[in-house]
């Protein structure tokens, strides 16, 4: 069993409660209203599979991944493969949400890790849809050179009775996270891992009441550092994008409900709008440390003047 090292956990402790309160919060106020959660749902679908697609290379836009999953209709100029990507991933999500309304005693396993893996390659690479690789590989950009292939069956094994025992007690959030890193790490398949992790990762958020955490492909640069820092034991940033991107789902969810308006903004707008006790640049900052309750959009942070004027008070009751 691997060790992890929780050094981490006193700058996002707050962030942690953060998300605890807004998982809360939501499951208080279940059932949510259904044509609203769908809408929600099929939005962030189609933003899913264009984020973690795109991750990995693919071209298509998000306009046009929505026309190719929603109108079924053949962009011009696009590989077949990048339109199988798109729909596969759509049946890939279908799979992982009959998993995650599965009774709540459900453990994770190696057979729909190879499902989902088997859906994510269906048509591409027949050949090794849903089987665990039988040679070496190597990353390019990585820092490391993954496992050994006769290795590959019992690392998983181990990594999944990690999830399960959760041996060190991390929070939900900590271990998606720990399995998304390792997860990449055994490499156990040849193509498509970095997109059934990412799927994979969120049917245990999910299963643990949270909201889906998309990674933003506007964060790739980000993302790929924060796994090779993950590498070296640091697991702050991998740890951090990951609060980040799940806050931003759950502000999404939260605001659909009624009176929940959370008047999220953005923060250069917000600073030009509102009398703030600090300019565009820190409160910048402080989104991307993960300081304040906001979340990315593109390349934009929102915020709200309460998250800011919350942090100063909790700033001077420290002092």
């Amino acid at each position: 069993m691997w060790t992890i090292d929780l050094t981490y956990r006193n700058k996002l402790q707050s962030t942690f409660d953060r998300l605890y309160e807004k998982r809360a919060l939501l499951h208080d106020a279940r059932p949510l209203p259904k044509i609203a959660l769908q809408k929600i749902k099929e939005a962030l679908s189609i933003e899913w599979t264009y984020n973690s697609n795109r991750i990995e290379g693919n071209t298509l836009t998000l306009r046009e991944t929505q026309m190719v999953l929603q109108e079924g209709i053949t962009v011009k100029g696009k590989s077949l493969r990048e339109h199988f990507e798109a729909k596969n991933h759509e049946l890939a999500l279908h799979h992982l949400y009959q998993l995650a309304n599965k009774d709540k005693d459900y453990v994770l396993n190696a057979k729909d890790i190879l499902d989902i893996h088997a859906y994510v390659l269906r048509s591409i690479e027949e050949d090794y849809a849903g089987r665990l690789r039988n040679a070496g590989v190597r990353i390019s950009g990585a820092n490391f050179v993954p496992p050994n292939a006769q290795k590959v069956p019992d690392l998983l094994d181990e990594l999944i009775n990690f999830v399960v025992e959760n041996p060190q007690e991390l929070n939900d959030i900590e271990l998606a996270t720990v399995f998304h890193h390792k997860f990449v790490w055994i490499h156990p398949f040849f193509d498509g891992n970095g997109r059934t992790v990412r799927l994979v990762m969120n049917l245990l958020l999910l299963k643990a009441g949270f909201t889906p955490a998309i990674i933003l492909s506007t964060d790739r640069k980000k993302y790929y550092s924060a796994l090779n820092a993950a590498n070296n034991g640091n697991y702050h940033k991998l740890t951090l994008l990951m609060v980040q991107a799940l806050e931003r789902t759950m502000n999404i969810y939260i605001g659909s409900l009624p009176d929940n308006d959370l008047g999220f903004t953005e923060i250069s707008q917000l600073v030009e709008e509102e009398s703030l006790p600090y300019g565009q640049e820190y409160i910048s900052l402080l989104a991307r440390q993960g300081k304040i309750d906001a979340y990315k959009e593109g390349r934009n942070w929102l915020t709200t003047k309460d998250a800011i004027l919350e942090y100063r008070a909790n700033r001077e009751r420290k002092r």
